[in-house]
């Protein structure tokens, strides 16, 4: 039995990936039906503020959550790196960040900083990480993480998740990179749409090993 697996995380985490997979509400169809596919996809990789900003605000009431195996990879890597500082971007309703504050609970403790810019989203994951009883391990900044990530981080990062606005994977990494310790594991989510990242990470001279697994998802660590 693990956290994960007990309540009352287990049927939280059930409620919210019904949640997910369910059809979007008539709101948010409204919302998203403004944009073409590829217009979603180049507002959500851009790294002008305003084309971000203007995805998400439609894209509030969507969870935009990883996969459930997604989701399991994360404990797990959280586990077996036996992480205790661990740096998220992109909250949404706290799905991911849930399932690593599971493995930092499990490991004996340790914090997460995680960051949303959203603020209706922000509100619903700090009810979330108060139901599934892993508050006290979450930190969560509101606003733009290339602000709320340029401040106070911990010495040491052991494992990062990449999943909010994809055209600021790049910088946003640069501002963590100081701070992760060599073998540090960085998890990029739909990776794809951010070139720039993956010609970074992929990069031996960069100091990264990456591979990308589960069609869209990037594993990197840390060398250099």
């Amino acid at each position: 039995m693990t956290t994960l697996t007990t309540a009352p995380l287990a049927p939280l985490l059930d409620r919210m990936f019904a949640e997910a997979e369910a059809p979007a509400s008539p709101q948010v169809r409204a919302a998203l039906a403004q944009l073409t596919p590829e217009e979603r996809r180049r507002l959500s990789a851009s790294t002008d503020e305003a084309d971000y900003r203007t995805f998400y605000g439609l894209a509030r009431e969507d969870y935009l959550a990883v996969s459930r195996d997604t989701a399991r990879l994360l404990y797990m890597l959280v586990r077996a790196a036996g992480a205790r500082s661990i740096v998220e971007f992109g909250t949404s309703f706290g799905i991911s960040t849930l399932h690593l504050a599971a493995g930092l609970r499990d490991n004996g403790g340790g914090r997460i900083i995680t960051t949303e810019f959203e603020p209706s989203k922000a509100a619903r994951a700090r009810e979330n990480f108060t139901a599934g009883g892993l508050a006290d391990l979450i930190e969560l900044r509101e606003g733009d993480a290339l602000q709320t990530l340029a401040r106070d981080l911990p010495g040491r990062i052991d494992l990062v998740l990449l999943d909010g606005a994809k055209g600021l994977y790049p910088p946003v990494l640069a501002l963590l990179e100081e701070h992760l310790k060599p073998g540090a594991l960085i998890v990029a989510d739909n990776a794809d749409r951010s070139p720039d990242y993956l010609r970074r990470v992929r990069s031996a001279a960069d100091g990264y090993t990456s591979v990308p697994f589960a069609e869209d998802v990037e594993l990197s660590m840390r060398t250099g």
